[in-house]
């Protein structure tokens, strides 16, 4: 009998969750609802004012620029893959979630993060085309170019992350129903597996180690080479511009790669880290590029901080027009009301 059962748990495969990230912070879950509702809001804002920019301006339909936007598109897909169900496990302490549920935000999830890395190397190949070949540069830096890039960028995107979906779909969830996370990431899913996980361990390791591997080599090669030419070009102003436009993408390669390096290293290494960094961790490498990128390159490129600027006052402008001939309606009413 008691074998039978023993055999019967090991056999069962759950296909319902519950996700609990944050586990330490139970007490102060609530507290923390209203200030993440508040960043997720502002960082869908913040993203939507720059593509919404980028798009009605006509003197901003550039290769670099729809590149920029593309990337603040992609940033907001990946914080709404994120944070709803987030902040719906710091509301409710067991958040439940179905295994396609969790199979779908795994590669959203990683759907969007290879996007993130794809368009970050045609960023850095439109820079390498625009100061090592300027005189190229309408040319080389064709919309089919841009479409071949999105078409490549998307492929390979999708060579990652269906792999990892489907290999997890495989796989037996029999040790728990609670995953120790609060979003269905890959390692997060392993976690709670059973049987022979040696394949997917590799494959996942080999996965990242491929990926980082040949874009930093890409980015390292292209940034080279664009920083030694442009501290050869002749007039001060433009070397100026080229090193600062090349200064705001290496800003974010770091960001976006630094803090990927940083949990792989405590997920697979630092075993006695607790559950709560872990989890910090991955929030911030999945929503800091979010957070950070309309404002490196809404305020750092300085063609897209002058339109911003411009829209935001010229709304600001029509409202107070709109405002005054009401002051003046009812300022005539209240002149023909007796005293």
């Amino acid at each position: 009998m008691g074998e039978d059962g023993n055999a019967s748990t090991f056999n069962t495969s759950y296909t319902n969750f519950f996700l609990m990230g944050f586990p330490g912070l139970r007490e102060w879950r609530p507290l923390l609802v209203l200030p993440l509702t508040f960043l997720y809001v502002t960082v869908i804002s913040a993203n939507a004012l720059v593509i919404h920019t980028v798009v009605a301006q006509r003197s901003l339909h550039q290769p670099m620029y729809v590149l920029i936007a593309l990337l603040l598109a992609v940033n907001l897909c990946a914080a709404t893959a994120v944070m709803p169900k987030m902040l719906e496990g710091f509301v409710l302490y067991a958040n439940p979630i179905s295994l396609h549920g969790c199979l779908a935000q795994m590669f959203f999830i990683y759907f969007t993060l290879l996007l993130d890395y794809n368009l970050l190397l045609a960023m850095a190949l439109d820079r390498y085309v625009a100061i090592c070949h300027p005189l190229r540069y309408t040319d080389l830096m064709t919309s089919h170019l841009l479409g071949v890039l999105a078409i490549l960028a998307l492929t390979r995107s999708l060579g990652v992350a269906v792999p990892l979906v489907v290999l997890t779909s495989q796989a037996r969830f029999c040790r728990t129903m609670v995953i120790p996370h609060f979003t269905c990431e890959y390692i997060a899913l392993l976690s709670i597996a059973c049987g022979d996980l040696t394949f997917n361990n590799r494959l996942g390791l080999a996965m990242r180690l491929i990926t980082v591997t040949f874009d930093l080599a890409l980015l390292g090669a292209s940034y080279t080479r664009i920083i030694y030419a442009a501290f050869r070009i002749s007039s001060g102003g433009a070397r100026a511009k080229a090193l600062h436009t090349c200064g705001s993408h290496l800003l974010v390669v770091l960001t976006i790669y630094l803090s990927g390096l940083s949990t792989s290293i405590v997920f697979r290494v630092a075993k006695t880290v607790s559950q709560d960094v872990q989890n910090l961790l991955s929030a911030i490498y999945l929503l800091l590029p979010g957070a950070l990128n309309p404002v490196i390159y809404g305020v750092r490129t300085r063609e897209i901080r002058q339109h911003v600027v411009k829209m935001l006052s010229s709304k600001k402008s029509a409202q107070e027009v709109g405002e005054k001939p009401e002051r003046m309606q009812n300022m005539m009413v209240a002149g023909k009301l007796p005293g």
